[in-house]
């Protein structure tokens, strides 16, 4: 039997754009006799954790989140989630361009690039697969040069490979950029919502916790 995945709908935008959460990472932290520490990263990536309880405002937006829980029965199914404050290759409140994020380098023969995204600059950058790319958005420039999609290159909604056409392959040498909006595949972090009714007219909040799916 194949093991449920993801479905390709948008958890409730309302609820996410106001929801907590963020990267977690995994760090093993031993502390010698002499009071040194020899710190180790257990994962290479990070995960993101999100409790969208904090996104509920009111009754409606309860119930669109009830709905959706149990249309992915609890844990069982994945979907996709609009992160407020990283959802794109640039600053928040900026537009994506084609120029925003360095995915490889031409080799004049290679015609499938991984969209990624860089954190941090000369120290310790950290690259992140884009698997969730939103097509409308992605942008590709080489050498500096915009390509069009659907003409030079194409890409794929689940994976976020960017693939060239014959004739417009990069040159050796040449820098691919990209930039573009994303979404992140996630899941319920739990089996079970409790709700009180009396506690949630008082200004108590359920949580609702969500965890990233890995690629």
């Amino acid at each position: 039997m194949t093991a449920p995945t993801l479905d390709e709908v948008l958890f409730p935008l309302d609820v996410a754009l106001r929801a907590a959460g963020g990267p977690e990472r995994k760090t093993e932290i031993v502390v010698l006799g002499s009071g040194r520490e020899v710190r180790n990263a257990r994962w290479a990536d990070s995960r993101r954790r999100y409790d969208a309880g904090s996104g509920v405002r009111s009754l409606d937006d309860l119930h669109a989140v009830l709905d959706f829980f149990e249309a992915r029965r609890g844990r069982l199914w994945g979907f996709l989630y609009r992160d407020p404050l990283d959802d794109r290759s640039c600053a928040p409140t900026a537009e994506p361009t084609a120029l925003d994020q360095p995915i490889a380098t031409g080799d004049g023969t290679t015609t499938v690039f991984q969209l990624t995204r860089t954190y941090g600059a000369a120290a310790r950058p950290w690259v992140r697969a884009i698997v969730r790319p939103r097509l409308d958005s992605v942008r590709v420039a080489v050498a500096g040069i915009e390509k069009t999609r659907g003409v030079h290159f194409t890409v794929s909604a689940t994976g976020g490979l960017v693939t060239f056409a014959p004739g417009s392959i990069p040159p050796a040498g040449a820098a691919v950029t990209a930039g573009f909006r994303f979404l992140v595949p996630v899941r319920f972090d739990t089996d079970e919502i409790r709700i009180d009714m009396t506690a949630f007219l008082a200004g108590e909040i359920p949580s609702i916790p969500l965890v990233e799916i890995r690629p």
